[in-house]
């Protein structure tokens, strides 16, 4: 019984060191180890770093350090040129979208506007990330400055939340496209519209300085280490040492703020639109009905599909570079999809391009 209670307080001491009070008398009793739990769990909640990882405050961090893509350096020209055509072949595309729309009055509609906004967000979506992982590629230099950092945090935040968001009420034009088809006009007028494309630009400052909020309330960190091509704020929360109670709130709210009420949002409108397409007579009809749609479903799947799967994927993966790696498909291959998507697959768009193109030309 005396060496499983000394090998209980030895393993106490090793991860919570001096934090915690004298627990000898109780772990002589026999609910001792109930309290050897509670202790442990506690000092691991709201002690992220243990005793043998050295601390480093934060007035003396003055860059952090990203993960490289790859080390070899035959590779690196390769990388170089691949990710700036990407690059460019999503800004193009999605510059192709936005001039095809504002150029053309048949497509002056709230589908088309709210498209135009996510266009507008996918390239400062990509254009936070992609153009300072080209120029590390460059340079063999994966180093960024602790403001650079927080700046390309938040920019990154800002517009991944006005995707998400503008997502949603693309769902919600669809769903009144659908489902009240006579009452579309008067219920999606242009008051509306702008009205929810302005509450999704707060949304995502909300969301912005919540993050930041929780960056800038941190005293130290384990490491300078980012596992991550970019400043992702997950991350960074991760190289936290001073795990607080607040910051533990402020995630909960984030989770169901941009989680919860988002994708509750989009699977609702979808459960309205399914059960009013299956009340269509006919399979034509049924069909017509849900190419209205059939494009924003498939951004939505590819977006939070590949969203999800790097963040699920780095909870259970111990490769970081992997993480960084599959992190390039909600980052760089889904905003440069999103133009081919609504192109290849909406009349609308194909014959607006054809009709600018003849301007240019």
């Amino acid at each position: 019984m005396e060496r499983e209670v000394n090998e209980g307080e030895s393993n106490i001491e090793r991860v919570c060191g001096d934090w915690l009070f004298d627990y000898r008398a109780l772990l002589l009793k026999n609910e001792g180890w109930l309290f050897y739990a509670f202790c442990l769990t506690s000092c691991l909640v709201f002690r992220s770093c243990p005793g043998n990882i050295e601390a480093r405050n934060l007035t003396r961090v003055s860059e952090f350090h990203l993960m490289s893509l790859s080390e070899d350096p035959e590779l690196q020209p390769v990388l170089f040129g691949l990710f700036l055509s990407m690059y460019l072949v999503t800004v193009l595309g999605n510059l192709l979208i936005i001039l095809a729309v504002s150029s053309d009055s048949h497509l002056h509609t709230p589908m088309y506007f709210f498209l135009s906004n996510l266009s507008l967000a996918d390239i400062g979506f990509i254009s936070t990330t992609v153009p300072n992982m080209i120029v590390n590629i460059q340079t063999h230099n994966e180093d960024i400055s602790y403001v650079g950092c927080l700046t390309q945090m938040s920019l990154f935040a800002i517009f991944v939340c006005m995707d998400y968001v503008l997502l949603t009420v693309m769902a919600y034009d669809r769903f009144v496209a659908i489902c009240h088809l006579l009452r579309y006009s008067v219920i999606m007028n242009p008051q509306l519209c702008g009205f929810l494309v302005l509450v999704s630009f707060l949304l995502s400052l909300l969301d912005c300085q919540l993050h930041n909020l929780m960056i800038l309330k941190i005293t130290s960190f384990k490491d300078v280490e980012i596992s991550s091509f970019f400043c992702d704020p997950s991350q960074l929360l991760n190289l936290s040492c001073s795990d607080t109670f607040s910051n533990i709130i402020v995630k909960y709210i984030l989770i169901v703020l941009y989680g919860l009420f988002p994708i509750s949002g989009i699977l609702f409108s979808y459960y309205k639109i399914i059960s009013s397409i299956l009340r269509i007579p006919g399979s034509g009809g049924k069909c017509k009905a849900f190419s209205t749609c059939g494009s924003h479903l498939a951004v939505v799947c590819l977006f939070l599909g590949t969203a999800f799967g790097v963040y699920f994927g780095s909870a259970v993966s111990n490769s970081p570079r992997k993480g960084a790696v599959a992190s390039l498909m909600y980052t760089v291959v889904t905003p440069m999809l999103n133009p081919f998507i609504y192109s290849l697959r909406n009349r609308d768009i194909k014959s607006a391009l054809r009709r600018l193109h003849r301007r240019i030309v």
